[in-house]
């Protein structure tokens, strides 16, 4: 009799695990509810078949693994039918400063702009080794402090600096980034670095591969001393060593996911970073802590051997100290190396001495008219470009009325879920060291009850806003639009590709952290946004003014 009870417990355990691994017709129904769908009886009786060789169709596909690198074979352009786009480089003018001198205060040398550095390098007032120790002894000071570096690239550092003394001292200059050091994100890799995403999961995960925008700042001399902090997966600021501090106020987090590398310059303790933006990752803490950041034109930068969030939305862009300093990094940066089929080559024609009057200059008057204190910074550029003589143009930039749901949270979690398959299925996610409702691990969750229908018809919303957005662009050189708490701008022109910069404007009176404000110019044209962003801070003292406690 035992051994009759125990076989027939063997059995009701076997048939239970069947019965849980196999779908019934009454599972339809609750997954169409899911997906905002009614089926009759009779549809489900004749859909329930194809059902479950879908199913079976997903369970072999799980078993196989696909590595974060593994890119889709549809591939986002921001450019509609019959554009046509400069394609000629012209040589560019860069107003380097003649008679720069070391300054009595070294601590001074932080604050210099990539031009002043470089021309004390060019005339051999400093060598590249000298800068790159005074930059990383800057780094062991202050990174701790901040939190804002996972690893100091030391060996590397002194490495690239002695080959660009060397260099420099044979007669073979590089350029303006020839022995000026930098930071990397955290999510760029390198050959012989953990390459960490800023999430504990991968915190001694090394790739032995070199980033394009690596490889193209090495080609130009620069030398890389740092990789620094961000968000947990490129989601604001928090990673898995801690949170990463505002430079202007420690008691609050600089925002992200392009944490480190933002804090970090606007402190000194790089002349310049490399940040990367899927939606809002070099505006965002830009804004917050007062750096300049150029979100280039999608696909104007190849991100080859950089972590993959979202295929048709993930940008890589310099963070720095002003608009001239981010015009020369781009300069290095713009092109494709093949390896990223999102990616072009562009001119960039940049001209610093253009008379920005000659300019068309709009504003968007619908997202300003929503800031009802005229007190605030953002109608105070209004007044610094017209005392420029500039002409501003009020237009309507698309707000709720096109932007009606969300097209941005479709996208973006649906390509993050599936760039991140492995991760949720294989329950590395219980490893992050945030678990919220709104964290990866809960959003890529989420997005797996996702539908491929609703993301293919997000995105055919996201080609009406983008032709509804260039149409707008193509009647003005550049717009000025309010960085935050006005509108949709920021979803709006990461779905549509747009290039913008972000620049401070001041201090918010309340909190005295900074104010900033967003220039959005034409697909490809970075130079022009870039222009009359040196053009407001020519005029204005914002880019000048640092943190007093890393002076």
């Amino acid at each position: 009799m035992k051994k009759t009870a125990l076989f027939l417990l063997m059995i009701l355990c076997a048939w239970q695990t069947i019965a849980q691994d196999t779908l019934s017709k009454n599972d339809i129904p609750a997954a169409a509810r899911l997906l905002d769908l009614h089926f009759t009886q009779k549809e489900i009786d004749t859909m329930y078949e194809g059902v479950k060789e879908n199913m079976e169709g997903y369970q072999m596909m799980h078993k196989q693994t696909l590595n974060n690198n593994v890119p889709m074979s549809l591939w986002q352009s921001p450019v509609l039918p019959g554009m046509v786009f400069n394609e000629k480089q012209d040589k560019i003018s860069w107003n380097i400063p003649k008679n720069v001198e070391l300054p009595a205060n070294r601590n001074e040398l932080a604050f210099y702009s990539i031009l002043q550095l470089s021309s004390l390098i060019k005339n051999k007032k400093i060598s590249s080794v000298e800068l790159t120790r005074f930059f990383i002894d800057r780094i062991k000071k202050y990174g701790d402090t901040l939190q804002c570096v996972i690893s100091v690239t030391e060996d590397i550092a002194m490495q690239q600096a002695q080959q660009a003394d060397a260099e420099i001292a044979n007669g073979k200059y590089r350029g303006l980034l020839h022995g000026i050091p930098y930071g990397l994100k955290d999510l760029f890799s390198v050959k012989g670095t953990k390459t960490t995403w800023g999430a504990a999961p991968y915190k001694n995960q090394v790739i032995e591969e070199d980033a394009y925008v690596y490889t193209k700042l090495k080609e130009a001399g620069a030398v890389l001393i740092a990789k620094f902090t961000l968000g947990a997966l490129a989601m604001g600021d928090y990673w898995y060593g801690g949170r990463t501090k505002n430079p202007w106020n420690l008691a609050t987090g600089s925002s992200g996911s392009s944490a480190g590398s933002t804090s970090a310059t606007v402190a000194g303790l790089v002349p310049f970073a490399i940040g990367t933006e899927t939606w809002g990752s070099i505006v965002s803490p830009s804004s917050t802590c007062g750096a300049t950041g150029l979100r280039p034109t999608f696909g104007s930068i190849s991100r080859s051997g950089a972590m993959t969030l979202s295929w048709s939305l993930d940008k890589a862009g310099p963070i720095c100290r002003s608009a001239s300093d981010a015009a020369v990094v781009f300069n290095y940066l713009h092109g494709t190396d093949g390896y990223d089929a999102s990616a072009v080559n562009k001119p960039f024609n940049y001209k610093p001495a253009t008379d920005i009057k000659t300019l068309k200059v709009a504003y968007a008057k619908n997202y300003f008219d929503k800031i009802t204190d005229t007190s605030r910074s953002e109608w105070k550029v209004l007044d610094a470009y017209r005392k420029m003589g500039v002409e501003l143009i009020p237009v309507n930039f698309p707000d709720s009325g096109v932007y009606n749901f969300n097209i941005m949270d479709v996208v973006i979690s649906a390509e993050g879920a599936a760039a991140f398959d492995d991760f949720t299925r294989n329950n590395i996610d219980d490893e992050m060291t945030r678990q919220g409702k709104f964290d990866w691990p809960n959003t890529f969750r989420v997005s797996r009850l996702m539908s491929a229908v609703e993301y293919i018809n997000a995105n055919r919303h996201r080609y009406l806003l983008m032709q509804k957005v260039n149409a707008l662009m193509n009647t003005v050189d550049v717009l000025i639009c309010p960085t935050r708490g006005s509108g949709n701008q920021g979803a709006i022109t990461n779905l549509t590709g747009h290039p913008v910069v972000c620049m401070p404007t001041g201090f918010d009176k309340r909190f005295n952290l900074p104010t900033s404000i967003t220039l959005i110019g034409k697909l490809y044209d970075e130079a022009t946004i870039l222009l009359a962003a040196k053009a407001y801070q020519d005029a204005t003292p914002w880019d000048d003014m640092h943190p007093l406690m890393f002076k």
